[in-house]
């Protein structure tokens, strides 16, 4: 392992008696295997014995712990004084840890009520949820993990999803896109680990939830219970997730940490209970290792204790909500999360597998900037906090990386893009949101301290020894009860509020009480703000802060400095006292003010006026430095892990920050570091990363590093700061990142030379519907029943077409009585119906419901008498529902004619259905049984000729003006620079989401269905396209299926925008677009 952090403070005998000068007087030498130096050499801890295994599964420490908690409140200060006064005995000496738990099977991971261990060290396990099927282009995965170890997290939550992995009974396809592999090789050489969640049952605003759409359909007994049809359904899929998973687990060096059990469910009944019991023993029996997980819809406390528990469980939290529309209205944070741990698993560590990293936005919302600013940088910093004060030790932001919910991915309450206001958004830009990632993550990532505290009170319960001035902030207190650190979180006690305040707080340090800020009237709290105030806090070798307003960005050691990077808004003022070390330079700055403090021994005062912007280094010697920045500038500067291979380095694990490295360098301007490395032996630190702009370039690195290199091109000129009188290599690298020229050329074609062709023959005379499949069926395992008709079951997944357009031929024999037919058709909410009778359009539906019934009058003499007629539904399938209504009645469930009946029902969806669909490589839901898609017409390659395709742009709509169908196909050019990373997204109607035009398209870029595109509903416009679905040097095939709605002329426009040009990238991006083929006719 890698240890990193501070050394447990001496207890008061021992305070003074450093027979170092240079100590501080308010820390020790002394250390425990918990909290090493930020850079010293790993040491790996050894394995406990079977029988000391087994016997740590079940202690008791209770008493112990609770005897200990006693002496601190009896030890603690009982008055509190605006002076210093000599504290007593706060600093206790290093209390043991409870015994640690495991799940039996491995101690590689372990827990006990503070954190898990992984390979004997502490885990504070910061993790994003990133959902690769929904970016299916596995080089783009790098792209997304580098970013997140970039923003300090150590983790990626991943759903993984049955419905396109098991497309059909007994198949099982991981390849491609849908690859487990890919997902592990990327994290491991990202340096991330993994929560695996492969449901089956995984919601995600995924049709189903996940689940496979044949089992909606062929599966008799209730889904998600013991029932035997749907255990003989999931096993397999399961065991294929096992298969590729069991080798890639952290006990084999791979980056799999933890696998979770299905997804927010209830443990009653007991078939519920028994079904996770059952995806356990099967985890089990197949042989994983790794802790089996759980994550509660709320506070429900199912699967702890009991039938079907985990080894760990997990609460998710959207306390937000997901009304996007309201984006500056804001709900209390939730104030109840440490009582509902304290109460129900306070064995386990406070795990939150998913709390609210955006919001979904239903189809007519107000767009995914909404949902940004709903859940924006403000919001992280106070609810994130939050969950802070609430001791929770294991948390994942739900989501971190949306992407796009593209084919027939989307459940209905959701369109194509799955932005979800991520703080990386759909075309994988970086946003606000992202930098105050940045900020917490290196915190907690610097920060060992805080991995093990206890919660000791708030302003509700009273903090012993503190006080709050005033009874508009709210201040909750932990402790680290080995090294003594105070981490004292405040925000106003109306979260909501948007009105600054200021207060004052006495704290107990190790060197007294004092009362906060000392040199300026208050602590400032901008509305809807949080801070952390921190007292006793160490850092690298020797640094020691005995208290700090100002928030810590980044503490370690670089080379043998040790460094304390401090920020803070630019309108407020911050303070600070700490032990300056070794012979240095002080900031000259009218903004930054010093004092020696008397009370304090040895220690420095630093107070940060308001005003300052950009980097001051408030101290600078051969030993150490200190630096405060303002907030917007801090989040400029990275702090990548460089891999030092050392004796203790964990196998496997060379890449990973904490059990591979400690080592880093600090690096300021580029708009991101993916990673860094030193070669040249020591001497050159090379850099790789994107520019979206030329920089200054700051550099704090390792005093062996004399050169700088950025993707591979040495900075030149690099400035050093003169060394110091005393030999000390101190100051910054400097230079200059100059955005290359080519990212600023970068040219897109305009999409012109379209070519049309008809896609409703369907509805011509004379159309041959005899390969079609027969609609007869009389019974079904969907969960509603038909509602009226003649018996027959119109659901399309009962005949293999579960997603996407699918369209119905009702045959009856004329007699000259019928007048209209009745239909409930049922698409999921915000589909779109039309129905002809013959050739004859007679109107759609569309009213935002899951389902509509509705009388469709003939047309005067539309009904051939003594002939076959024909009333064909074209519509549009959302996905299935989630939850209790996975088997979704999409089709129709009720049909009557006014008189007679229908001779025969056909249907037809894409071609093959789930079990032979022939674009093995795009999957089950990529393609509908729209006729140019059956045809594939929206492949690259095909030849438009043979379909009779004629020249019409887009703009011009259908020919006959009127409602239909049509097929618009062109192709064009890119050349991209390499070593770019061009966003590109296409933008229908100028970007204007409801348009109010009456029409639907689907857009499929080389083959893929990259886009659902409705005019009249909106909110999407603008669908980004990434690298890789896009051949960025090469010839594209884009085509639109305009479904026009009524007999209104639609012209819709379409155009490829830049959204960004970043300079750099994560590499080389392959492009997996399969061609046309010959395909059964249908």
């Amino acid at each position: 392992m890698v240890p990193a952090g501070p050394r447990p403070p001496a207890t008061h005998d021992h305070l003074f008696q450093s027979s170092d000068p240079k100590q501080s007087p308010f820390s020790s030498s002394r250390t425990t295997p918990d909290y090493k130096n930020e850079n010293s050499e790993p040491v790996e801890t050894e394995r406990r014995s079977t029988a000391s295994m087994l016997w740590r599964r079940y202690p008791s420490w209770a008493l112990p712990a609770l005897l200990s908690l006693c002496l601190v409140l009896l030890t603690w200060p009982a008055t509190i004084s605006t002076s210093a006064t000599v504290a007593n005995d706060v600093h206790l000496a290093a209390r043991a840890d409870p015994p640690r738990k495991d799940d039996g099977f491995t101690d590689v991971v372990q827990w006990d009520n503070y954190t898990i261990f992984l390979h004997g060290q502490r885990l504070f396990l910061h993790s994003g949820e990133f959902h690769t099927f929904r970016l299916p282009v596995p080089d783009l995965w790098l792209d997304i993990f580098q970013k997140l170890v970039a923003a300090g997290l150590n983790a990626v939550s991943i759903y993984i999803h049955m419905g396109v992995t098991n497309p059909a009974p007994g198949v099982l396809d991981f390849n491609d896109w849908r690859g487990l592999q890919p997902i592990y090789d990327a994290a491991k050489l990202a340096g991330i680990l993994v929560v695996l969640r492969p449901g089956p049952y995984i919601n995600a605003e995924t049709t189903a939830g996940g689940i496979a759409h044949w089992a909606t359909s062929e599966v008799a007994g209730t889904l998600r219970t013991n029932a035997t049809d749907w255990t003989a359904a999931y096993e397999p899929y399961i065991d294929g997730i096992i298969k590729g998973t069991l080798p890639n687990q952290v006990t084999s060096g791979g980056p799999v940490l933890a696998v979770q059990v299905d997804n927010e469910y209830s443990q009653n009944p007991i078939t519920h209970a028994e079904y996770f019991a059952q995806l356990e023993k099967q985890y089990r029996d197949g042989g994983l290792l790794v802790p089996l997980t759980y994550n509660d819809p709320g506070q429900r406390s199912n699967f702890i204790n009991g039938t079907g528990a985990v080894d760990i469980y997990g609460l998710d939290s959207y306390p937000q909500s997901f009304d996007c529309s309201n984006p500056t209205h804001w709900k209390p944070v939730v104030t109840n999360y440490h009582q509902y741990h304290a109460t129900n698993n306070p064995s386990q560590p406070w795990y939150m597998p998913e709390f609210q990293g955006g919001a979904f936005d239903p189809w007519g919302g107000p767009g995914y900037d909404a949902c940004e600013l709903l859940t924006g940088a403000d919001f992280e910093d106070v609810f994130y906090k939050q969950n802070w004060a609430s001791n929770v030790k294991l948390i994942s932001y739900y989501m971190v990386y949306g992407g796009t919910s593209w084919g027939g991915l989307p459940f209905p309450g959701v369109y194509t893009s799955y932005d979800y206001g991520s703080a990386i958004r759909e075309t994988r830009a970086l946003t606000a949101k992202f930098d105050e990632l940045k900020r917490q993550g290196l915190f907690l990532r610097s920060s060992p301290q805080f991995r093990k505290t206890d919660w000791i009170g708030d302003s509700t319960t009273g903090i012993p020894g503190a006080n709050v001035s005033n009874n508009q902030a709210f201040v909750t207190l932990l402790k680290n009860p080995d090294s003594g650190t105070n981490f004292f979180i405040a925000r106003q006690n109306d979260s909501t509020s948007t009105s600054g305040i200021s207060f004052n707080i006495t704290v107990p340090t190790s060197k007294g009480t004092f009362t906060l800020p000392r040199t300026t009237s208050g602590i400032a709290l901008n509305g809807r703000q949080s801070k952390l105030i921190i007292t006793d806090y160490t850092f690298g070798t020797r640094g020691s802060v005995l208290y700090t307003t100002a928030s810590i960005f980044f503490a370690g050691t670089i080379g043998k400095r040790d460094v304390l990077f401090l920020y803070g808004d630019a309108d407020q003022s911050h303070e600070a006292t700490l032990t300056f070390s070794g012979n240095g330079a002080r900031a000259r700055s009218q903004s930054v003010q010093f004092a020696t403090s008397r009370d304090v021994r040895g220690t420095t005062t630093v107070t940060i006026l308001p005003g300052v912007k950009g980097l001051v280094t408030l101290w600078d010697s051969d030993e150490q430095l200190v630096l405060f920045a303002d907030s917007v500038t801090a989040a400029t500067f990275w702090a990548p892990p460089i891999a030092q291979k050392s004796a203790g380095t964990v196998s496997g694990f060379e890449s990973f920050w904490q059990f591979g490295t400690n080592t880093t360098a600090l690096v300021g301007g580029p708009y991101l570091v993916r990673n860094a490395s030193l070669t040249n032996n020591g001497r050159t630190l090379a850099l790789h990363g994107d520019l979206n702009a030329s920089v200054p370039l700051t550099v704090i690195a390792p005093p062996s590093v004399t050169g700088v290199t950025w993707n591979g091109q040495r900075v030149e000129p690099l400035s050093r700061t003169a060394a110091s009188d005393h030999g000390g290599q101190r100051g910054f690298l400097t230079g200059h990142l100059n955005e290359r020229a080519v990212a600023k050329g970068v040219n897109i074609p305009k999409l012109s030379g379209w070519k049309f062709a008809d896609s409703l023959p369907e509805v011509q005379a004379g159309f041959d519907d005899s390969k079609w499949i027969t609609a007869d069926h009389t019974t079904t395992n969907i969960s509603r029943k038909p509602l009226f008709g003649d018996g027959r079951v119109l659901f399309g997944c009962d005949y293999g077409f579960c997603e996407n357009n699918v369209l119905w031929r009702g045959h009856f024999t004329g007699t000259g009585a019928e007048k209209s037919v009745n239909l409930t058709i049922n698409g999921g909410s915000s589909f779109a119906a039309s129905v002809w009778i013959n050739d004859k359009f007679i109107s759609t539906v569309y009213n935002g419901a899951d389902q509509i019934n509705a009388l469709f009058t003939f047309p005067d003499g539309s009904v051939k008498v003594g002939g076959d007629n024909v009333v064909t539904v074209l519509q549009d399938h959302m996905g299935n529902d989630e939850d209790s209504n996975e088997k979704s009645a999409r089709g129709i469930p009720g049909f009557a004619l006014n008189s007679g009946n229908f001779t025969t029902w056909k249907v037809q969806g894409k071609v093959g259905g789930y079990r032979n669909y022939p674009d093995k490589v795009r999957g089950v839901l990529n393609e509908g049984g729209l006729f140019g898609e059956r045809q594939g017409w929206h492949l690259p390659g095909f030849d438009l000729s043979s379909a009779n395709f004629t020249s019409r742009e887009l703009s011009s709509g259908l020919p006959s003006g009127g409602a239909g169908v049509g097929f618009f196909v062109t192709t064009f050019d890119l050349k991209i620079p390499k070593g770019t990373d061009t966003l590109l997204s296409f933008v229908f109607d100028g970007g204007e989401g409801k348009s109010g035009q009456a029409y639907r398209a689907l857009l499929f870029v080389n083959g893929w269905k990259f886009g659902k595109r409705v005019a009249n509903v909106g909110p999407q416009a603008s669908f980004p396209v990434p690298e890789g679905i896009l051949d960025y040097n090469g010839k594209n095939t884009v085509a639109v299926a305009l479904w026009a709605l009524d007999n209104t002329a639609v012209s819709p426009s379409l155009e490829i925008v830049v959204d960004a040009v970043l300079d750099g990238g994560v590499g080389p991006i392959a492009t997996n677009n399969p061609g046309w083929s010959e395909r059964p006719s249908v």
